[in-house]
């Protein structure tokens, strides 16, 4: 796949396939145009499908003559409601509606209406992103031809730096979606762990892996009770991203490696779907991808820490019950009141492990909750933190990428709910609030002096249904906010 941009306008382009954005008040007008350059009775055909250029409609046509075969005409609605993730979904429209076509495809969009660099990273990265279709798992995988070649028509000055930054961030996007679409007795931790080898040899990561012997010996109680219902070894993933010349600042990066949840003897049932609790781990998923893109791109003068516990939460005779006390690596007691808030559990050992790099800042990402999907659904992440100006610059790169985030708070008071009288704290509050008391847990983890943010994508992991640049299934979330997070502390 080749993303290019080419100056020409779209009247003086040639090729397969051409995608135009059309604004629902010049419909007429712009569809007059298009008369002239292709074939009469254009508007005519759209009144007939009743097309207006509404917010994501398309409308395609085989076209006569010496132009474009294929036209597709896609609804941008009016131009002072555009926002840049409009263009992306659009992008992503017309992608899709290209499938079945060969050879060259041309995109024409309101490029004048956004930063030169912002829209064609987001319209490149909708377009390799929307074409993604994991495929592993299928004996008689049906694949569908599209065009390879596409190119950005009408614009031609952006820097060499944003166009090559594409293809690394997608691939760590799409490496994060098998992860996560993978099967539980596929990707165990083990093979979560060989992955993460695999991504450190292949783009300069340094890399240590932590047995369960390991764990014992750093009294990581917490990770280690949840590991222990299971007949598979738990993994602590430590990989290091350091780049040329001095190093100004270190972050730390720390995901969910939940491999599979069963919920343990506080069993997932009814409306917990279980069958797809392998993207349990979608924080590590996350994390990985981001480790994968970033030690491609190579950011100057920051160094990162990335970071698993993985293992799975099942149940044996050795598992853990509810009622446990258990102590983590920081020496806090633990009362387990619920076996399946185990990704707290599990973070709590590693954020203490972050916490031991010395890093500027630490960020976790896990699918911790049901409470943030209430709160949220399934477009928006919910994001926990006491530190303003690191919650400011998650938020801006999430926005900058499509990736939506929404501060929550995290009110003191709440800690409340998370006293024991046996230990130093339960892991689990009262129902309300829940999302808020998860956050409040693995504060406790967390040194004061460090920044720290929690990012919860419970809903934002997976996709029932198609949601623009993200497919049905695995999404990706959290890889391109990371990516464009660790680059901004970059200083090049």
């Amino acid at each position: 796949m080749e993303i290019s941009l080419n100056p020409a306008e779209p009247r003086n382009w040639h090729g397969s396939v051409l995608i135009l954005g059309v604004f629902e008040r010049d419909l007429v007008e712009q569809i007059k145009t298009l008369e002239l350059q292709y074939q009469k009775y254009l508007l005519e055909r759209l009144k007939e499908n009743n097309f207006k250029g509404k917010p994501g409609e398309v409308s395609s046509s085989h076209l006569l003559g010496d132009y474009s075969h294929k036209l597709i005409l896609i609804g941008l609605g009016n131009p002072e409601n555009l926002l840049l993730d409009d263009l992306r979904k659009a992008t992503a429209i017309g992608i899709r509606e290209s499938i079945g076509s060969k050879g060259k495809l041309g995109i024409a969009l309101p490029w004048d209406l956004f930063n030169p660099e912002s829209v064609v990273k987001a319209v490149g990265e909708a377009i390799q992103l929307s074409l993604f279709k994991d495929l592993r798992f299928q004996s008689k995988p049906e694949r569908n031809t599209h065009p390879e070649n596409f190119e950005l028509l009408g614009i031609s000055k952006i820097s060499e730096k944003t166009l090559k930054e594409i293809p690394s961030i997608c691939a760590g996007v799409e490496l994060a979606r098998e992860l996560v679409g993978a099967p539980a007795n596929s990707l165990t931790p083990t093979a979560l762990a060989e992955k993460a080898l695999l991504i450190a040899n292949e783009y300069g990561l340094d890399s240590k892996i932590l047995e369960k012997e390991d764990c014992l010996k750093r009294e990581m109680g917490a990770y280690l009770a949840v590991a222990q219902g299971s007949d598979l070894k738990p993994k602590f993933i430590h990989l290091i991203y350091r780049p040329e010349g001095p190093i100004k600042r270190r972050l730390a990066i720390v995901g969910k490696g939940l491999t599979f949840d069963s919920g343990g003897y506080n069993l997932k049932v009814g409306a917990a779907q279980i069958e797809m609790m392998k993207f349990d781990m979608g924080g590590s998923a996350a994390v990985i991808g981001a480790a994968r893109a970033i030690g491609e791109l190579r950011p100057l003068n920051i160094e990162v820490h990335f970071i698993i516990a993985a293992c799975e939460n099942m149940i044996n005779g050795s598992a853990i019950h509810p009622g446990d006390i258990i102590q983590a690596s920081n020496g806090k007691t633990i009362e387990i009141n619920n076996t399946d808030a185990e990704g707290r559990l599990t973070l709590a050992d590693a954020l203490v492990y972050a916490c031991e790099q010395e890093p500027d800042a630490i960020v976790d990402l896990a699918t911790l909750t049901g409470a943030c999907v209430i709160a949220l659904g399934e477009e928006i992440a919910g994001l926990w933190t006491d530190n303003n100006e690191l919650a400011e610059s998650l938020i801006l790169a999430a926005n900058n990428c499509g990736e939506g985030l929404w501060r929550m708070p995290l009110k003191s008071s709440y800690r409340e709910g998370l006293k024991s009288m046996l230990a130093d704290i339960k892991n689990t509050g009262p129902r309300a609030g829940g999302a808020i008391t998860a956050g409040l847990f693995l504060k406790e983890f967390v040194n004061d002096s460090i920044p720290w943010a929690h990012i919860d994508i419970a809903g934002t992991v997976w996709s029932d249904k198609d949601r623009g640049i993200d497919p049905a299934g695995a999404t990706g979330y959290g890889v391109r906010t990371l990516v464009n997070w660790v680059c901004s502390q970059s200083e090049d």
